[in-house]
Parts: C-alpha cells; sequence; structure tokens
C-alpha cells in the first residue's frame, strides 16, 4: 500500500475535501495547491499522477494531530 492509496482512504473515512486537507497541511507549515493535491489522488497511469512523499504524508499527519489536539504546550 503507497501513501497516495493511504491518503485517499484518510479523505474518505474522515469525510475531507481538497479544501480541508490543504487546511490541514497549513497548519503543519506545509503549502502545496490545489492540482498538486489533486494529482495525488489520480490513478497511477494518468500521464498527471503524482507520488505522495514521506514528507507530504508526515505533513499530513502532523497537521491532522494539531486539527483534532490542538498545538504541543
Amino acid at each position: 500500500m503507497t501513501n497516495n492509496d493511504i491518503l485517499k482512504k484518510l479523505r474518505i473515512a474522515l469525510e475531507l475535501k481538497d479544501t480541508d486537507i490543504i487546511e490541514i497541511l497549513k497548519l503543519a507549515d506545509f503549502e502545496i495547491t490545489k492540482s498538486e493535491l489533486s494529482a495525488i489522488f489520480r490513478n497511477a497511469d494518468h500521464r498527471n499522477y503524482k507520488v505522495c512523499g514521506d514528507q507530504i504524508m508526515r505533513n499530513f499527519l502532523n497537521g491532522l494531530i494539531i486539527r483534532n489536539r490542538g498545538k504541543r504546550p
């Protein structure tokens, strides 16, 4: 299972929209455009497919923690 698959499953499970994911990444001080994000959610055989690297996944998970628990004191 790739990071792309994990991010897709989390998006569905948490009922997140693209704008929600962008905001979550901003909480972790990581900027991504809507077009870059849509490239991550494309099929692997699409010409504009982008691999979701470890950095994006790490920042998404950190942003999700900040969103749900708040910042560390």
